[in-house]
């Protein structure tokens, strides 16, 4: 009864002698099956732990009514005996809320523990506000923060995931405004971050516990269903295993099959994503082998044994190849090592099998932290590694807002991981929905930043090409090439959104201080006033001073413009009007038609709207329609003439593969009076007066001319095109934005290609 003893001489006047019993017991079931414990001094700091918490929370208890001690020590038994940490981590569990909950101090536990622990500590005191009656912003911001900690050390979060483990277990006693915002926290943020970790037992149940008080009565239907289909489900998985015994037999494995089912989450979700009832879910049960390794066999090579067993023509030869799921050759990124297989099994049954070694079991059931058992486990390691670097990636170039942060980290994070290849083979693994320029940004940061296209599969491709799990991808690169902010659109993992962001970030700012010394340059120093600055953007069609800065920087706005324009009033001009049409055509420009266009590498090519200048010839296909605003680049075609194209346009993406020596640098220059044809397309519920609404806002309020519209109605749904007469991509993008708020329209998109 040592521990007794201990809890009466510690809190002989706070607890009952019920109570000391409970918080023995609980004591007793942590110590009795310690796990990775055995160096020298290990059980003497675990004692000296619970002895100090036990202390130090002596007077005070919990929702339950039970001793807040209690709480700890389940904590510090989840982190060593459900996640695998060592002594030091179930110390600083046990520890992980004396100083926010306590007098004691930081400093008395660095003093009594030594520094490490201390710091352990630390790290989960100042994220243990993470999400408690916080605002939306704070809640993302302390998030943020504890995702800082597992650059310095990963127990950390994994204690913190313990510490919620817990909570929600006990959740029955918090109050129901309580229990919802715990189990809405779980679901969006711990649950995810658990399965990232590679806890996949510790995820299913948060999942499961977040459903069953956010959704208590689905949660309670598919639990029940689940519990009557136990005995039926029972005697198939028999019956479908009886036969894979006796063969794995034969062949001397050593090995264990049982069956389980679904998560009550996961059977909701499949439900919910396709719509289906309960009853038409064939997977709801799987059966997994676990076998022990065999001399000289590697686990590979035992695995796919075990599936050509399984699946000999004298066994279950009837196989779904779209199930089969290889990721003993391809781990998951956060570590999962496995081989899956669906078959048919008795009575029509699909069955999926799961085949493990017993290292591979343990690591899918305890996570990463597992991996350090197994010191020559280095692939999985490796995984686990990829993924913290991942997270730091995010913070070199942080976004401010912390919600923005906390929505691209889930986005980042959280999704369905594909993984594409390299010419050479390698392996490269990013989120589903992943660009070609992703992978680009995956390889190395200058390939990113010089990307222009990608051969997938062979094809050449734009680089916003969305890649599919198995693609190899080459990327075709330029040294004319640089990122520009509609890359952001292109990109889904964080590495490219941060490269892409620093490089923007470095050129606009070397941008706009060469432009600053042109303007002081040009003007007196009488001149350099706002009212002059203000002048000078309202000639220009500049919004700020730093549009003006950026646009001079970049050459559009040349030198003798800014001093003939310093002194003049802005004027609204005369419009031109440009159809796809080539600028010093034969028409255009008499004698000189049959004069090329003289190209200077070294500088782009301006696509200037001066008609009377041969060196300004150009032609703007109809495949794509750029107009001013536009990220394209410059075709030099065999007769001379320079031929303009988007960056992503599929023509242009063959051109720079094949054509690379003949693609120019373009720079659009500012373009006042000419106005280039747009289409845009849109479709919505016919109500009354909507076209006429539409319309209304493209003449009247912005003032755009329309060149054409056509528009048909069937069954009260209208859906056509408006082609327009626009400056720059900024006017379009506006009016399409005020336009999809009418009332009534649904969808709203510029059509690039309308040549058919």
């Amino acid at each position: 009864m040592f521990y007794l003893n201990l809890l009466f001489m510690a809190n002989k006047y706070a607890f009952n002698e019920e109570d000391a019993k409970r918080i023995d017991a609980e004591y007793r079931s942590l110590t009795s099956d310690l796990k990775r414990c055995d160096r020298l001094g290990d059980k003497e700091l675990i004692e000296k732990a619970f002895a100090f918490a036990n202390k130090a929370h002596w007077n005070m208890r919990r929702k339950s009514n039970e001793p807040y001690v209690i709480h700890p020590i389940s904590v510090a038994k989840i982190a060593n005996q459900e996640i695998g940490l060592g002594a030091k981590s179930i110390a600083a569990a046990l520890l992980h809320d004396v100083v926010e909950d306590t007098e004691y101090t930081l400093a008395d536990i660095e003093k009594e523990f030594g520094e490490k622990i201390a710091s352990i500590v630390d790290g989960l005191t100042k994220i243990s506000g993470t999400l408690k009656g916080a605002p939306i912003a704070v809640q993302a911001e302390n998030f943020k923060r504890m995702l800082l900690t597992i650059s310095d050390d990963l127990r950390v979060v994994l204690i913190k995931i313990a510490d919620r483990l817990h909570n929600m277990r006990t959740l029955d006693s918090m109050p129901e405004d309580k229990r919802m915002k715990s189990a809405g926290e779980t679901i969006f943020l711990y649950a995810p971050l658990a399965y990232q970790l590679g806890l996949f037992l510790i995820k299913s149940e948060l999942e499961d516990l977040s459903l069953k008080f956010l959704q208590p009565k689905a949660y309670n239907d598919i639990f029940v269903k689940i519990k009557d289909s136990e005995q039926q489900t029972a005697s198939l998985i028999d019956k479908f295993s009886l036969p894979i015994i006796e063969k794995l037999t034969e062949e001397g494995f050593k090995f264990d099959i049982s069956g389980r089912h679904k998560s009550v989450y996961s059977i909701w979700k499949k439900m919910q994503n396709k719509n289906i009832p309960f009853e038409e879910i064939y997977d709801i049960f799987a059966v997994r082998i676990i076998f022990e390794p065999l001399p000289n066999k590697t686990e590979r090579a035992l695995c796919w044994k075990i599936y050509r067993i399984i699946t000999d023509k004298d066994l279950y030869p009837s196989t779904k190849p779209d199930r089969l799921r290889d990721w003993v050759d391809n781990p998951k990124p956060n570590g999962y090592e496995g081989l899956h297989l669906t078959i048919m099994g008795p009575e029509g049954k699909w069955i999926e099998v799961q085949i493990r070694s017993k290292r591979m079991d343990e690591i899918a059931e305890r996570g990463n932290a597992a991996h350090w058992k197994y010191k020559g486990n280095e692939v999985s390691k490796r995984e686990l590694d990829k993924w913290i670097n991942r997270v730091r990636d995010m913070f070199k170039d942080p976004l401010e807002d912390p919600v923005e942060f906390l929505e691209e980290f889930k986005t980042t994070f959280y999704s369905t991981e594909i993984t594409a290849f390299s010419p050479k083979g390698l392996m490269i693994g990013m989120p589903k929905g992943s660009s070609a320029l992703d992978f680009a940004y995956a390889i190395h940061t200058d390939i990113g930043n010089k990307a222009m296209g990608a051969k997938i599969n062979y094809k050449v491709c734009p680089i916003d090409t969305i890649l599919n799990s198995g693609d190899q991808v080459e990327i075709i690169t330029s040294d004319i090439v640089k990122p520009n902010k509609e890359w952001l659109n292109y990109v889904r993992t964080t590495k490219a959104r941060v490269a892409i962001r620093s490089a923007l970030k470095i050129h606009s700012k070397e941008i706009i201080q060469k432009g600053s010394s042109i303007l002081k340059s040009q003007l007196m120093k009488s001149e350099l006033n706002a009212g002059t600055i203000k002048n000078l953007c309202k000639i220009f069609g500049m919004s700020d001073k730093n549009e003006l800065l950026t646009n001079i920087g970049l050459g559009y706005i040349k030198p003798d413009e800014i001093k003939k324009s310093a002194k003049k009033r802005p004027s609204t001009g005369v419009l031109k009007y440009w159809d796809i049409k080539i600028v010093n055509t034969k028409k255009d420009a008499g004698s000189r038609q049959n004069q090329p266009v003289k190209i200077d590498k070294k500088t782009p090519f301006m696509l200037s709207e001066n008609t009377e200048d041969a060196s300004q010839s150009y032609t703007i296909p109809k495949c794509c329609n750029p107009i001013p605003g536009d990220e394209v680049m410059g075709y030099h075609s065999p007769d001379g003439s320079i031929i303009i194209h988007k960056s992503h346009c599929p023509e242009a993406i063959r051109l720079m593969s094949n054509e690379g020596n003949r693609i120019v640098a373009v720079k659009w220059a500012i373009h006042r009076h000419n106005s280039f044809k747009a289409r845009i397309q849109m479709n919505g519920i016919d109500k009354l007066g909507i076209v006429n609404k539409i319309t209304k806002t493209i003449s009247s309020e912005f003032k755009i001319n329309i060149a054409g519209i056509n528009i048909n109605v069937d069954n009260g749904i209208f859906e056509g095109t408006i082609d327009l007469y626009v400056h720059n991509i900024r006017d379009l993008n506006n009016l399409i934005m005020k336009i999809s708020g009418i009332s009534g329209v649904e969808n709203i998109k510029r059509v690039e290609d309308y040549s058919a």
